[in-house]
């Protein structure tokens, strides 16, 4: 068999494979999102059947499916909801940022892997997944309940913290001095800026040199863009994600309404890509040593995002039920976690280690948040009506 005709063979074989454990996740009403990593476990470096061609595709679909999740995001507020959001949410912001990078710090501390690798990991515990998050919020019939805008201002600020972190986690791992550091994150918060303004102020001249009445040409102009500006984000030392979830903003109005609409299934393909790809360069080997730990981590934070929810939802005045629900509806971790992880992969030390506990933790999270978020109502229910019963 020809390498193209190989190259394709593998290719079908993952993407009618996803589309099955895609299926599967639906039937069972849960993220695909541990689904996909575990087929990339499963055909992956030390798997039953390694996909060279895959691997070799799949790093640069990955990549895309990145810049596609994050513009999606940033396609889903305005330069205004952000700023509203982050003035509300700064305190709930900085509790969720202390309580959920902490255990990951620790962990990483403990095992030896030094500063670079706490930094890493508490960014992989710290921040919730925006998409798995709005997911689930849909598919419950809560967009509309008093808690979810505590819940999307908490995940705002979470995606601008990111913006801050990112730069500095690639300075630390590209071994960088403290003055380049500095430099970059600089760059960083000064492109931040820039972009928040120009969303701010001339957001629609952005979104009017993006449209375009023709689908195929609306397409190709949003997409090339997405990549252009991702592209120089990263040369920039800001991350490519940031950059596409800036771009995101700054397209307002209907047109961010059609660009959202048009890019969804796109979306999907790259990011389903883009798991399977972080999969497909993990080791599942390296699994079983650090598993303890992952399960370890998946309990505390699920406490500590559930005490974030409640606490924020209550400086609100948002009743118990709803507390519980902002609390369980933050639990899940997926997307960011990973990329935050897929950096980290490079380390000559701990890296593989690294990104086979992050992969056994988002496992184990992205089940967690879903079921956490559909069964949270029912338990306080029980809880309540338990404590009632007790009073009597």
């Amino acid at each position: 068999m020809t390498t193209t005709a190989l190259a394709l063979v593998e290719l079908g074989a993952v993407l009618f494979a996803l589309g099955m454990l895609g299926r599967v996740a639906v039937h069972f009403g849960m993220s695909p999102i541990p689904l996909y990593l575990l087929g990339g476990l499963v055909f992956g470096h030390g798997g039953f059947i390694e996909l060279h061609a895959a691997i070799e595709f799949g790093h640069v679909a990955g990549e895309i499916g990145v810049v596609l999740l994050l513009l999606l995001l940033g396609l889903e507020y305005t330069a205004a909801e952000l700023v509203t959001g982050l003035r509300r949410s700064w305190a709930a912001g900085l509790f969720d940022l202390v309580a959920n990078a902490t255990p990951g710090v620790v962990v990483a501390l403990l095992l030896g892997w030094g500063a670079v690798g706490a930094v890493t990991m508490g960014g992989v515990t710290y921040i919730s997944s925006s998409g798995i998050v709005a997911k689930v919020l849909n598919d419950l019939g809560r967009l509309g309940n008093r808690e979810t805008p505590v819940i999307l201002s908490i995940l705002v600020f979470e995606d601008l913290a990111m913006a801050v972190y990112l730069p500095i986690l690639t300075t630390m791992l590209a071994g960088l001095s403290l003055l380049a550091g500095m430099k970059a994150l600089a760059i960083a918060l000064v492109t931040v800026t820039v972009v928040l303004v120009v969303a701010l102020r001339y957001g629609r001249y952005v979104s009017a040199l993006i449209d375009s009445p023709d689908n195929e040409v609306f397409l190709l102009k949003l997409l090339g863009a997405a990549l252009l500006v991702a592209g120089a984000a990263s040369s920039l030392n800001v991350s490519a994600a940031v950059g596409a979830f800036l771009l995101g903003i700054a397209i307002s109005g209907s047109t961010a309404h059609e660009a959202a609409k048009l890019l969804e299934p796109l979306r999907d393909l790259f990011a389903a890509m883009f798991f399977v790809a972080f999969g497909l360069n993990t080791d599942p080997t390296a699994i079983p040593p650090v598993l303890g730990w992952a399960i370890a981590l998946a309990l505390i934070t699920v406490a500590t995002k559930v005490a974030t929810g409640w606490w924020a939802a209550s400086r609100q005045g948002i009743a118990r039920m709803g507390r519980a629900r902002a609390g369980a509806a933050l639990v899940a971790r997926g997307e960011f976690s990973i990329v935050i992880a897929g950096l980290a992969v490079g380390m000559t030390t701990v890296g593989k280690e690294l990104a086979a506990l992050a992969s056994a933790y988002v496992l184990l999270m992205a089940v967690l948040g879903p079921v956490a978020a559909r069964v949270v109502e029912p338990v306080i229910r029980f809880g309540l009506n338990r404590t009632r019963t007790e009073a009597i």
